[in-house]
């Protein structure tokens, strides 16, 4: 075991989707766009990130003068590795005026390769400032063809990667849960497949959902996205009902971020998140060009 964490010293961030005892205990709870911006702007030494190992990467990146800790360093978003440097490059050798755009949830690698990251709040605003007509977006390619949709004077160029969460979704289960709950609307990640967007009445991050749940006068949400999100709909809007689209909508490996593993860090069994200071280097670069674009 390793040294003791004081509370005091540490900024808990949590998002989404870890489980609900895990949001209850952390300081600030967002999306990946949130969150690395909280982790800027704290001035406590200690982070402890309750998300999967990109995030921590993420915020290590961006914060390489502070401590940052995963509390289960082994919960691993299967989209990160879904592009290769070597795509990458092929695309840079035979497009011209092309912009590398990135999605956060990807390895520090892969974020050393690009011109900028982005998140699923702020790929569209992000996008429509860089000066470059040609996007190659990776590695999501559905939430690609969500911003490609918004931005028509580009081109866009896509990678094969997707959440395997969010791009399970079908028109057949949604169909099903309108039948169940027929005055719901429909609230979409922008990780799901095109065919489920168009059915819904707002598509886009997480916080974004919420947020549209939350100044809507309707009563009644199906949500497709992780299930974790629901905890944090139905604290911020009372007397509002969601139902998620399909009962297995859960990423196991977020699942892994429990209160245990959590008060496991705070007793000096977590190990801090490293990342070879030249990808570092390079990955920052991309991730404050986000944050300067996004304003």
């Amino acid at each position: 075991m390793g040294q003791k964490i004081a509370r005091g010293d540490a900024l808990v961030l949590a998002h989404y989707y870890a489980p609900d005892a895990v949001q209850a205990a952390a300081d600030f709870v967002g999306d990946s766009f949130a969150l690395a911006q909280k982790a800027v702007a704290s001035d406590k030494p200690v982070i402890v990130f309750c998300g999967v190992t990109f995030m921590g990467e993420s915020a290590k990146i961006l914060c390489p003068e502070k401590t940052v800790y995963l509390p289960a360093p082994d919960a691993h978003c299967p989209m990160a590795d879904m592009a290769s440097e070597e795509e990458i490059l092929h695309m840079r050798r035979t497009v011209s005026d092309l912009a590398v755009v990135v999605y956060v949830n990807s390895s520090a690698r892969l974020k050393a390769h690009a011109d900028v990251v982005v998140t699923s709040a702020n790929a569209v605003r992000v996008v429509s400032h860089l000066k470059e007509k040609n996007i190659y977006f990776i590695p999501d390619r559905n939430l690609g063809a969500f911003v490609a949709a918004q931005l028509p004077e580009k081109k866009f160029y896509f990678g094969h990667g997707c959440c395997p969460i969010h791009d399970a979704t079908t028109v057949s289960e949604v169909e099903a849960a309108f039948s169940a709950h027929p005055e719901a609307l429909l609230l979409a990640h922008a990780e799901c497949p095109e065919a489920v967007r168009s059915r819904a009445a707002f598509v886009g991050s997480t916080a974004g959902m919420i947020a549209f749940a939350e100044r809507s006068d309707a009563r009644e949400f199906l949500v497709a996205t992780e299930a974790g999100t629901l905890y944090e709909l139905g604290r911020r809007c009372p007397g509002k009902r969601f139902f998620p689209t399909r009962a297995d909508f859960l990423c196991a490996d977020m699942k892994k971020i429990t209160p245990a593993a959590l008060e496991n860090v705070f007793a000096g069994g977590g190990t801090p998140v490293e990342v070879d200071e030249e990808i570092a280097q390079r990955a920052r670069r991309a991730l404050m060009r986000m944050l300067e674009l996004a304003k």
